[in-house]
C-alpha cells in the first residue's frame, strides 16, 4: 500500500513537468508527511473548446464514491488495488473515466516486523506521477449552492512491488512515466486500455529514514534525510 508520501515541490514546477494549461488553484505548502484525508494536488484531463488540457486540482486523499451517504469511507479508500479496481463498486466508475496523476516527491514504506520506514523516490530526483482515480462527492446535507456541497477526492492505484522494492514491502504505487501520462489521463480510453498503454518503468532509489515520520504531526525536510 501507500499510506504516506511527500509533496514538497514548487507548484510552478508542476505546471512545467505535467504540461498543465495554467495555475488556477490555491498554492499548497510543501508537505513532507502527507497523510490520508489531507488536501493534495491531482492532475486530470479536461475538454475545453474541443481541446484536451491537463488541469491541476486540489483533492482530498481518500476517495468517497459518488453514491456514499457520508465521508466516513474516505480514510479507508486511499488505495485501490490494480487487481480489483475494475470490479470494486467504489472504484470501477472512476477507473473507467476519471483517472488522474497524483504528483509526489517520493513516498514512505515500512519494512519488516520492526516497521522500519524507508523513503522511496525517482532515481533522478524528478517528481513521481502516481496513478490515481478521482471522484466528486456531493454532500446532500447542504444546499448545492454552498461552497462545501462538492468535494473532490482521490485514491492511489497500487500493484505488486518490483523485485527490488519487494524487499521493503510487497505493494507499491503504479508510477506513470512521462511518455505514458497522456494515455493514462485520456478520457477517450477506458481503464483497461490506459493500463495496457503503460510501457515505461520509472527507476527508483530507496533508503531508511527516521521513525519520526510515523507521527503524522511531524513535518519538515528532515523527515527524508537518510539515516547514517
Amino acid at each position: 500500500m501507500c499510506g504516506r508520501y511527500v509533496a514538497a515541490f514548487d507548484p510552478d514546477a508542476l505546471v512545467a513537468e505535467f504540461e498543465i494549461s495554467s495555475m488556477q488553484v490555491e498554492r499548497l505548502a510543501p508537505d513532507y508527511n502527507v497523510a490520508p484525508t489531507k488536501r493534495v494536488y491531482v492532475i486530470a484531463e479536461r475538454e475545453e473548446n474541443g481541446e484536451s488540457l491537463n488541469v491541476l486540482e486540489i483533492s482530498r486523499w481518500g476517495l468517497i464514491p459518488s453514491w456514499a451517504k457520508d465521508r466516513t469511507r474516505a480514510a479507508r479508500m486511499i488505495n485501490a488495488r490494480v487487481e480489483t479496481v475494475a470490479e470494486k463498486s467504489s472504484f470501477r466508475s472512476a477507473f473507467a473515466r476519471r483517472r488522474c496523476l497524483i504528483p509526489a516527491s517520493g513516498y514512505y514504506e515500512w519494512c519488516g516486523p520492526q516497521k522500519r520506514p524507508f523513503y522511496i523516490q525517482a532515481a533522478d530526483g524528478a517528481p513521481l506521477a502516481m496513478a490515481g482515480l478521482y471522484e466528486w462527492w456531493r454532500d446532500k446535507s447542504v444546499e448545492e449552492s454552498d461552497p462545501g456541497a462538492w468535494t473532490l477526492t482521490c485514491s492511489i492505484i497500487t500493484t505488486a512491488a518490483n523485485a527490488d522494492l519487494a524487499l521493503i514491502h510487497d505493494r507499491m504505487p503504479i508510477l506513470i512515466a512521462p511518455g505514458d501520462r497522456g494515455g493514462w489521463l485520456a478520457t477517450a480510453r477506458d481503464g483497461h486500455e490506459a493500463l495496457a498503454g503503460l510501457s515505461t518503468l520509472v527507476p527508483l532509489s530507496a533508503y531508511p529514514v527516521s521513525s519520526a515520520v510515523n507521527k503524522v504531526s511531524n513535518n519538515g525536510p528532515d523527515l527524508i534525510n537518510a539515516l547514517g
